[in-house]
């Protein structure tokens, strides 16, 4: 189903092929926000910005419109362990595209007229950021769980970081950290395979292989805390959560699991039923599970009427001690495994989600299971280890809790 190649530079490329009109393709680099340190905080994010602003063979504009002025899209985003570049286009564009990602990825200038203005731009986003407490909550979570680290940065940056960029910095953080052993080209799309790999080589192949300079800190012991900031909201926002498997930890498909039983998207989620179905104490209540590379978070959240707080905070720990204490009967247990898997075989149905999904996986683990390899390992999952797994991680002394409210 998916096919491989590395190129002797030491980029990896992973492939689907598919009969759709339209190719999704992407260059997925293993850096993030957790790789900055001090004055760089920030850095990746400007710089996922600022690779469109110009190289040694164009300038912005003539970036902008190589993939857009023949009906594609371009983009690009940064989380806190990588970047990706990426772009949808009719199939008989797939090299135009290509050839851009490698333009910017080796070529870029950074010129100084564009830096200065996209700052004002990543400093709006910044403020546009603080304005929706339903996505900074989340951030002063991890903020609060991982204090003192790089995990704990807010990949936006800071203000006073982003006014201090300089293009030579750009520079130097790109060239010194988006490396070649650090790169997976990823694409689905209708080509032939050996069509793939000509481009790839012809746009990737001749430059230099470099390693990353690379040296994460490890991620430090988990900081509980029970907090809660004072802000001009409407609603409460509440966010419950603590320590969860990492990307390598065996135990990661089982509270997957767990984690969509708890709270996932579905509308028959334990929470969703309890609380809103039951209470009608929120429009919002959800579970996420983040696993990085050598830590993992989960988190559940909820917007919700002040008046309602107490008696939320009591349903969501009945749920959880109930998971806890109780194993799941064998009928429960199928049909959360049922519906696991058909939310990933729905979400698979989308190319570009299955460019990005391919993408980190090989970056990640240097392979892609396919979807019944997943749905074997979703299987293998038994109703003592979703237990234990809530036994351990759901314990009151193990949560910490964030609550954004106005005390007026």
């Amino acid at each position: 189903m998916y096919q491989y190649h590395t190129l002797n530079n030491g980029i990896r490329i992973v492939f689907r092929r598919n009969d759709s009109k339209v190719t999704h393709s992407g260059v997925y680099i293993n850096v993030g926000s957790r790789d900055e340190v001090g004055s760089d905080e920030g850095m990746a994010h400007f710089i996922e910005h600022t690779l469109f602003k110009g190289t040694e063979h164009r300038r912005s504009y003539h970036i902008l419109n190589r993939i857009d002025g023949v009906g594609g899209e371009l983009n690009a985003f940064t989380t806190k362990e990588e970047t990706c570049i990426y772009a949808s286009s009719l199939s008989q564009h797939l090299g135009r595209c290509l050839e851009l990602f490698a333009d910017i990825l080796f070529h870029s200038t950074f010129p100084a007229s564009e830096i200065e203005k996209e700052k004002d731009v990543v400093l709006e986003e910044i403020n546009s950021y603080k304005d929706s407490p339903i996505d900074l909550i989340y951030d002063d979570f991890e903020q609060y769980i991982f204090e003192g680290h790089p995990l704990s940065h807010n990949i936006l940056g800071t203000p006073r970081n982003v006014r201090r960029f300089s293009p030579s910095r750009l520079l130097d953080f790109l060239r010194s950290r988006y490396t070649t052993d650090r790169m997976v080209i990823s694409i689905v799309g209708n080509a032939d395979f050996r069509r793939v790999v000509y481009l790839c080589e012809k746009y990737f192949g001749d430059y230099q292989s470099r390693a990353s300079a690379i040296d994460r800190t490890a991620a430090p012991d988990y900081v509980h805390f029970r907090r809660t900031v004072n802000r001009h909201t409407h609603q409460m926002h509440v966010m419950v959560g603590g320590a969860a498997p990492d990307t390598f930890d065996e135990r990661k498909v089982a509270f997957s699991l767990l984690n969509n039983i708890v709270g996932g998207p579905a509308m028959n989620s334990r929470l969703n039923v309890a609380i809103r179905e039951k209470n009608g104490f929120c429009y919002t209540v959800e579970s996420q599970y983040t696993p990085f590379s050598d830590a993992g978070l989960f988190y559940i959240y909820a917007g919700i009427e002040s008046n309602a707080l107490d008696r939320y905070l009591d349903l969501l720990r009945q749920q959880l001690r109930q998971l806890s204490e109780t194993s799941l009967t064998p009928t429960q247990l199928r049909r959360a495994k049922q519906q696991f898997v058909g939310q990933l075989a729905i979400t698979g149905e989308s190319p570009l989600n299955e460019m990005q999904s391919i993408g980190k996986s090989y970056l990640t683990y240097d392979r892609v299971d396919t979807l019944e390899e997943m749905e074997r390992d979703i299987e293998s999952v038994t109703a003592d280890e979703l237990r234990n797994l809530a036994a351990e991680l759901f314990r009151p002394d193990a949560l910490s809790c964030l609550i954004y409210g106005n005390s007026q």
